[in-house]
């Protein structure tokens, strides 16, 4: 018997499920059966829940986003319980100490990863294919992750550069913006090689150039 639960309670369900569904076969693997054989629910219940395919998969990229920024949260807010240093040398250590606390929770989600990277690929071959509603819903499983992700990186180099003594040389977000784009092609190089002691020192060599852009006060 199908157990009730709360609206949003199945919904998390469905869209964990289609997670797992997704990171064993990638996108093309989620379909309607195979996520209601995973939460062990009817296709009914799936239908009643998610209207379309590009809706679950909206859901999907929500979920991972809010994910991403936990995790960016929590290893940023590691890093800044270390002692207080200074100057640029001080600053490319803190920056050094959140890239360092984030790649253990890389490494061990390597499927979530790839996933996080089709999904953004999906949505944008996606957002120019099909109609105008349609195409606002895949652009924002895309848009969405940068932008939660871009606030967690600012807040943490904002944080940074206080507790250094140091001020950026460009506006934050354009450093934000740059960091992220050097951890994404870092991230799935890795993805491919997946040589994490040159990753490890990849993230020191980017902690470096980051904090190139940053002078002392």
């Amino acid at each position: 018997m199908l157990t009730r639960l709360p609206a949003d309670e199945r919904r998390a369900q469905l869209v964990e499920s289609a997670i797992a569904v997704a990171e064993r076969g990638g996108i093309a693997a989620v379909t309607v059966r195979g996520i209601a054989e995973h939460a062990g629910v009817s296709l009914g219940v799936v239908h009643y829940v998610f209207e379309s395919k590009e809706a679950l998969l909206a859901a999907m990229g929500e979920s991972i986003v809010l994910q991403v920024s936990q995790s960016m949260h929590a290893a940023f807010g590691e890093a800044s319980h270390h002692p207080e240093v200074r100057g640029i040398r001080g600053l490319r250590i803190l920056l050094h100490r959140g890239l360092s606390a984030m790649w253990p929770l890389i490494e061990a989600t390597p499927d979530r990863q790839k996933l996080s990277f089709e999904l953004r690929s999906y949505s944008l071959r996606g957002a120019s294919a099909a109609d105008n509603s349609t195409a606002t819903l895949m652009n924002a499983i895309a848009s969405e992750q940068y932008q939660i992700m871009d606030r967690e990186a600012v807040a943490f180099l904002n944080n940074c550069s206080e507790r250094s003594g140091t001020t950026w040389l460009e506006p934050v977000a354009a450093v934000s913006r740059f960091g992220l784009a050097l951890l994404d092609g870092l991230v799935l190089r890795w993805l491919v090689d997946r040589r994490s002691e040159a990753m490890l020192a990849q993230l020191d060599d980017m902690a470096g150039i980051i904090a190139s852009k940053a002078t002392e006060v």
